[in-house]
């Protein structure tokens, strides 16, 4: 890749569905709780990856949707678990500060457990200084909650846009999908409306290194035409 190209890709905004934990659990046969509990593994590995490209300026991540919350309470209940010990990892994960990593957990965060709405404060005020590369964990989330919300902040304030009131502002250029499933789901249908998306058949536990390179090979070469 030369670097003429690589400063026209500078600022890359990356989207992640990773969906396929539970259907890894039962393929492999084990209870629902391992097959996240390797996934969020994956999710540190992926963030990585990602990094590994300088071009790469933001990460979002699909965590939880606010349609997630209608599983069963012991799913729910162990994704809160996973959750907790993750957003402790960042706390100290040399990554993150190495990598000069903002980190902004979104969503709806009147559902959350009163402990994960406590650690998600000291996650995103450890990380607030830190500007070269920014990961969005987007938690009890859902495009439709974001735009209504948007929108009922707006109604007051009739010269402002929308974009200044959704929880991520700037757009996506890539949306991976993994898992087989051939659909959004109700992930940042604002900001991905010009994105390039690239829905993978592998479970998100899964998911390679190898693979991603591949993605990132497949989206160097799209043309973007911003509906010109």
């Amino acid at each position: 890749m030369s670097d003429d190209f690589r400063k026209k890709t500078e600022g890359l905004h990356i989207g992640i569905i990773p969906d396929g934990n539970r259907r890894y659990a039962q393929k492999k046969k084990l209870p629902v709780a391992n097959g996240h509990i390797i996934g969020s593994e994956k999710i540190k590995d992926f963030t990585k990856w990602c990094l590994d490209y300088p071009e790469v300026k933001q990460i979002t991540i699909f965590a939880l949707s606010t349609e997630n919350l209608r599983r069963t309470e012991e799913e729910i209940e162990q994704l809160w678990k996973v959750y907790k010990e993750k957003f402790n990892e960042i706390l100290i994960d040399p990554v993150i500060r190495d990598h000069n990593v903002k980190v902004r957990i979104l969503g709806n965060d009147g559902v959350w457990k009163p402990n994960i709405r406590e650690l998600a404060r000291n996650v995103v005020n450890s990380t607030k200084n830190y500007s070269k590369h920014i990961v969005n964990i987007m938690l009890a989330y859902g495009s439709k909650f974001e735009i209504a919300d948007a929108v009922r902040k707006m109604a007051n304030k009739p010269l402002g846009t929308l974009e200044k009131f959704l929880l991520v502002k700037e757009p996506l250029d890539l949306v991976i999908r993994t898992g087989g499933q051939y659909r959004l789901s109700n992930f940042m249908l604002y900001q991905a409306s010009y994105a390039e998306i690239y829905f993978s058949k592998t479970l998100w536990p899964e998911f390679s290194r190898k693979e991603f390179d591949k993605i990132m090979d497949w989206y160097y070469e799209q043309v973007r035409k911003w509906g010109r």
